[in-house]
């Protein structure tokens, strides 16, 4: 299914609630750790993106993110792919000197249509996504980025007033063996039929409800956490070990 598929016959008002449709894309990887999004309430648009680059050779790290409430055309691009790679993902930045341009070798990925108090909303994610391009920061050299990605793509027809947290991230186990993971509690979190998943070499399983701790900790023994991106280690949901993950977490209160 796609967004248009479940939006088909319903307007930018349903049963009273205006329409949230929203595409973001938030890649991790050594070089380069971003997010960008675009998001629609109602006729209203929106975009923002956040750009992290680590200290490298005793230099400072890279911080520069931009949220506009009137988006202009051209500082954030989010293409949506076709599975397969037949037609690549693009996620494209032209904003405050950045210049960001990456290939999404997109996936099938997991969809769950979920109830939502009269209404009901729609999903589909996917994660260890391979994001290839390249990065230009003040007009420098590029920068190649080779990294993997998540993406949410969303549309639903919530309540005023939703309260969410959230956490995606890529990484691997102690073997080596390619984890990612998509969890969430606060919405499309009925006990199944959910968004939440576990990805083990590349397969993804849906796993139990889960909790989310007053530190924005998650089932995860430990995080170290900065701005909208963070490192991972212990265990996820299932008892999986993560050796080693990179990914976000976030805490949303929403009145819309």
């Amino acid at each position: 299914m796609t967004a248009e598929r479940f939006l088909a016959g319903r307007g930018i008002l349903h049963r009273g609630r205006p329409l949230k449709r929203w595409r973001y894309v938030g890649v991790f990887g050594e070089q380069l750790m971003c997010c960008a999004a675009q998001v629609q309430i109602g006729p209203a648009r929106q975009t923002f993106w956040a750009v992290h680059l680590p200290a490298a050779g005793g230099g400072r790290s890279v911080e520069r993110e931009h949220t506009r409430l009137l988006p202009r055309r051209g500082e954030v691009e989010l293409r949506e792919g076709s599975p397969g790679g037949v037609l690549p993902g693009v996620l494209r930045i032209r904003d405050l000197g950045v210049e960001l341009e990456l290939e999404l070798s997109e996936q099938a990925g997991i969809e769950a249509r979920c109830p939502n108090g009269r209404s009901e909303s729609w999903t589909r994610k996917q994660a260890g996504v391979p994001a290839r391009g390249e990065l230009r920061l003040d007009g420098g050299a590029p920068l190649a980025i080779d990294a993997l990605a998540v993406i949410d793509d969303s549309a639903g027809y919530h309540a005023r007033r939703t309260e969410w947290r959230w956490s995606a991230g890529v990484g691997h186990a102690p073997d080596g063996m390619p984890l990612a993971w998509n969890l969430v509690s606060g919405i499309n979190d009925p006990a199944s039929g959910s968004e939440r998943a576990v990805w083990v070499d590349g397969v993804p399983h849906e796993v139990a409800p889960v909790e989310f701790s007053r530190r924005d900790n998650l089932l995860i023994v430990s995080s170290d956490y900065r701005a909208l991106f963070g490192s991972f280690s212990g265990a996820l949901p299932g008892g999986i070990e993560l050796a080693q993950g990179r990914g976000v977490m976030e805490h949303h209160r929403a009145r819309w």
